[in-house]
């Protein structure tokens, strides 16, 4: 099993405040800011709790909830204000991994079961606050929900044998370190005051606990390094590529330390050949590379890393450093998220730069009920060409309708990439 550390964010509305007493927490006010630094710091999860009053307040918590998972890029847990079926699909909707249902609540367990057959289960939490209210719902919590968030560390030996769910424990009660906490039974992880203090590393966290034989969430490499064929300085080359759209970002070198800590830290580090030392990528302007994959070639002289990238990847400002066309032939895009990103830069471009005679432009000028009209009108033709034989008409009556439904998108403001997040989120 592979534990987790998961930092607390605590909020009212749109800020954060220190919680259950602890005062010694990161994110007194700026709750996103708070996010990107547990994440920096090698945070494998968030636990959000909403102690918001009120439903102005709750909506801005969230959108901050929302924000929060966009910025930190580590799977986002949600916990409190949780009333009805509609803030479990809120909270899911907003990117939440998962959502956390009070054990204490009965209407939160009688909703239980509904939620988990329109949701699933794996998208489920239950907190209980001590192992006598966990055994009283043991039957629904094991059947609807996956995970058991326990609020109380004294009594986590309790659960040993009792149950197969992940259990992850709220530390802070007792005096019970993360070593001992993550050595019972089945706690897959930690989260309060223990692993949310300001300034922790936890990477240094994750380093230590893996040397005494936990199992952490830390990239290991499949060949060391010694097996590498490095040049005369003891260097790799690493082409870095944007694991969402495949384009290539950018080329630098690593040396033995900085695949290291690349490793140990998710985030791409190299090595600087003017400087002569390591550098992260982001580390100053926020511009940080989360790995989602390391390969090497066949002569294993070259590596490719595939990364989320946050920001540009080259220091003049632009996505990729290779902006800059030397020769080229006329072919035929076939990515097809390239060739959704082209559609949608040439509709936009159409709404900045009018074009006489531009069927876009007449979309535009008509407004969003033209837009939507046609929209409902280009549905219907797929399903009735869905009913027809012929495979081609389908084909053209779904492109027609895509063309129609990235006008749309361009006019409420909505890119694909915000889709294909959404997507994968589910």
């Amino acid at each position: 099993m592979i534990h987790d550390l998961i930092p607390c964010i605590y909020l009212l509305g749109g800020r954060s405040v220190t919680g259950f007493g602890q005062t010694n927490l990161l994110g007194d006010g700026d709750p996103v800011a708070a996010a990107r630094e547990y994440s920096d710091r090698g945070a494998d999860r968030l636990l959000i709790f909403d102690f918001s009053d009120g439903d102005a307040a709750h909506d801005a918590a969230i959108d901050c909830i929302r924000e929060i998972v966009r910025t930190a890029q580590i799977p986002v847990l949600a916990a409190g204000n949780i009333r009805r079926a509609e803030d479990v699909k809120k909270l899911l909707y907003a990117g939440c991994e998962r959502a956390v249902l009070n054990g204490s609540k009965d209407s939160n367990l009688r909703m239980l079961e509904d939620v988990s057959k329109r949701f699933g289960r794996d998208h489920l939490a239950v907190s209980v606050s001590d192992y006598a209210e966990f055994d009283l719902h043991r039957d629904a919590i094991g059947t609807w929900a996956d995970t058991l968030l326990l609020l109380d560390d004294s009594e986590t030996s309790l659960f040993e044998g009792k149950t197969d769910l992940h259990l992850i424990v709220h530390s802070g009660g007792s005096e019970k370190t993360i070593s001992d906490l993550l050595r019972t039974g089945p706690v897959s992880g930690v989260t309060g005051g223990s692993v949310s203090r300001p300034g922790q590393d936890l990477i240094g966290e994750k380093i230590a606990l893996r040397n005494q034989g936990i199992r952490m969430d830390i990239l290991t490499s499949a060949v060391p390094w010694s097996e590498f064929t490095k040049n005369d300085r003891g260097l790799v080359p690493c082409i870095v590529q944007d694991a969402r759209t495949d384009e290539v970002l950018m080329m630098a070198w690593m040396n033995e330390e900085s695949f290291r800590r690349t490793l140990d830290t998710g985030r791409m580090t190299y090595f600087s050949r003017s400087r002569q030392t390591l550098w992260m990528k982001g580390e100053t302007s926020g511009h940080v590379q989360y790995v989602q994959s390391l390969s090497i070639d066949c002569d294993r002289d070259t590596m490719l890393a595939k990364v989320v990238q946050v920001g540009a990847a080259c220091h003049t400002g632009h996505h990729s450093c290779f902006y800059t066309p030397l020769a080229s032939k006329e072919s035929r895009e076939t990515n097809p998220y390239h060739v959704f990103e082209q559609v949608m830069r040439v509709i936009l471009d159409r709404r900045e730069h009018p074009k006489e005679g531009s069927y876009t432009n007449y979309l535009f000028d008509k407004g969003i009920d033209k837009i939507l009209k046609k929209v409902g009108e280009e549905n219907t033709e797929i399903i009735i060409a869905a009913k027809n034989p012929n495979r081609e008409e389908i084909r053209y009556e779904i492109a027609d309708y895509l063309y129609h439904l990235m006008v749309l998108m361009a006019e409420r403001g909505v890119t694909w990439e915000e889709i294909t997040d959404e997507l994968a989120r589910r």
